[in-house]
């Protein structure tokens, strides 16, 4: 059902549709204003999808979805457990052992990540407006999501077909080349932060090797992805190419990461889940990629542009409430401009706009559940009691409005120490260390001593010291003089305990392909070699 038709039967729905414990606000197209919307939207919302299928779960158990902008419950979604999950295998395996797909032409495969692209760009208000529904992220943020998703996909569309393999010199009459081919059955396994982008980020590298898939998404926030694959049922995808499976983790992700008939894992989230991931992953060797936690360190120098390393220092960590594995959650200013910094970015967090991610002028949404909210007020207690001091917010807050969300002020610690608690461990939130520093050779010191290395950044006017720093610098992926700016077409992925592997970029198609090696004999003929 496309969104005018949605704004339709809402209006026709009356005043009853208020009365629903499921639904949302999406703005209607036609004039500007805002309808609300029921999120029955979803016709499949506690079902899964295997095989080509809608399903009923093995169990009747059903999970809350909550709007963490107000703790109302939006949908009760379909509680997946083992049962599922081999059902999704057994249908994985077959499509990929028996099915048609791996006969497609690398030509035929790409049009179907086109054709996705395209109903994700035909859809993208709903599917932004479900995201910021569940997750509580603003709409500017969910909107932003969705045109990752879109890139995301038409670039490895752009991808399948291209050369990938090569041949080298042997001694006659013996040729060899080298080609990638599809792993198999690929579990992948999504977050709560980037419900659907980090989906993209996976299946369509997946798809496009030729792989089939089972999607997990975070049971906290399912909505975007059950909508997304109701969407691309007009897609003409062999049955067991792309299953969905909610359900948490132990009931629904483990079983995929044990399982001997799973050929790959790939895992974004905390970094002790993926420890047991990859132990799980032991029953066969099965390949692993992990995008894990981060505590990246955003380092600005005296020298830096001020007003750009200001602005950037507090987008960096409160984007997305501060829930993105490469916040930059540590600040490690130079101790020349360290008052002065603290007093700018203290004058720049009292303007964000703390609301409810559905209203146009929310700059900063809700933590995405009680869970993490608890989480995150226990780090700033934590912070306290380690001798660190709140220049600004550290509170619960209470949204004119959304009374009951999960709101938490921004938070901004000074007098930390690098090796306090809040300095080493992922907070996940609005929590942000400033920590000063001498010179170079500290700030690379404090940069790197923390077990995570997935991003950096670091702020100065001279280039010869930015390009020294960001060899220094023990991450994934170092920005210099900006900060969050993902590339679809770069590799993404940690050092130290942020993770194993790569996604993204040419990297994260190969991540999705084994290497085989094919030598030929040119001169076909005896060896004699027990005759002489």
């Amino acid at each position: 059902m496309g969104f005018q038709r949605i704004a339709e039967v809402c209006e026709k729905g009356g005043d009853g549709v208020r009365d629903s414990p499921v639904f949302f606000f999406a703005k209607n197209r036609r004039d500007g204003e805002f309808s609300l919307i029921t999120a029955d939207l979803i016709k499949q919302v506690d079902k899964l999808f295997i095989n080509g299928e809608w399903v009923e779960a093995a169990s009747d158990k059903k999970i809350e979805v909550i709007n963490p902008a107000n703790r109302k419950v939006i949908a009760k979604v379909a509680a997946g457990n083992q049962e599922d999950a081999e059902r999704a295998i057994a249908a994985a395996r077959k499509a990929f052992d028996e099915g048609p797909w791996k006969e497609y032409h690398p030509s035929e495969r790409a049009q179907i990540l086109f054709d996705i692209a395209r109903i994700v760009q035909h859809n993208k208000e709903e599917l932004a407006q479900l995201e910021t529904l569940d997750n509580g992220k603003t709409l500017r943020e969910s909107r932003g999501d969705m045109d990752g998703v879109i890139r995301t996909f038409r670039y490895y569309a752009g991808l399948c077909g291209k050369p990938y393999g090569e041949t080298f010199e042997a001694d006659y009459p013996l040729s060899a080349k080298v080609v990638r081919e599809p792993i198999g059955v690929c579990a992948l396994i999504i977050p709560w932060n980037y419900p659907l982008l980090m989906a993209a980020w996976k299946l369509a590298p997946a798809l496009a090797a030729g792989n089939t898939c089972i999607l997990k998404p975070s049971e906290v926030t399912p909505l975007s992805a059950l909508r997304f694959f109701e969407l691309i049922q007009e897609i003409d995808i062999p049955a067991g190419v792309m299953n969905l499976v909610i359900g948490t983790g132990m009931d629904a992700a483990q079983p995929l990461t044990e399982s001997k008939q799973v050929d790959k894992v790939a895992f974004t989230g905390g970094t002790e889940t993926g420890k047991k991931i990859m132990m799980n992953s032991l029953s066969n060797l099965k390949k692993v990629s992990l995008e894990l936690g981060g505590k990246s360190p955003n380092i600005i120098f005296a020298d830096a542009d001020f007003e750009t390393a200001m602005d950037y220092a507090v987008f960096g960590i409160f984007n997305n409430t501060g829930q993105v594995c490469s916040a930059g959650s540590r600040l490690l200013v130079e101790k020349s401009v360290y008052d002065r910094a603290v007093e700018d970015i203290i004058s720049r967090v009292k303007q964000i706009r703390v609301g409810d991610g559905s209203i146009e002028t929310t700059q900063m949404g809700p933590v995405t559940g009680e869970k993490q909210y608890e989480k995150v007020l226990d780090y700033i207690n934590i912070g306290r009691s380690e001798g660190a001091r709140i220049a600004f917010g550290g509170n619960p807050l209470l949204v004119e409005g959304s009374e009951d969300g999960y709101f938490i002020e921004p938070t901004v610690f000074v007098d930390v120490l690098n090796d306090m608690r809040i300095a080493q461990e992922e907070i996940f939130g609005p929590v942000l260390c400033v920590i000063p520093f001498e010179n170079e050779r500290e700030a690379v010191q404090l940069a790197n001593a923390t077990p995570y290395g997935l991003a950096g950044a670091v702020f100065t006017s001279d280039s010869a010291k930015a390009e020294r720093m960001a060899r220094k610098i023990k991450a994934g992926t170092v920005w210099l003089n900006t900060y969050e700016e993902n590339l679809i077409e770069g590799p993404w992925g940690g050092y130290k305990q942020s993770g194993t592997g790569r996604e993204l970029g040419v990297y994260g198609y190969e991540a999705y392909t084994e290497i085989k090696q094919i030598i030929n004999n040119l001169d076909v003929q005896p060896t004699n070699w027990f005759n002489s």
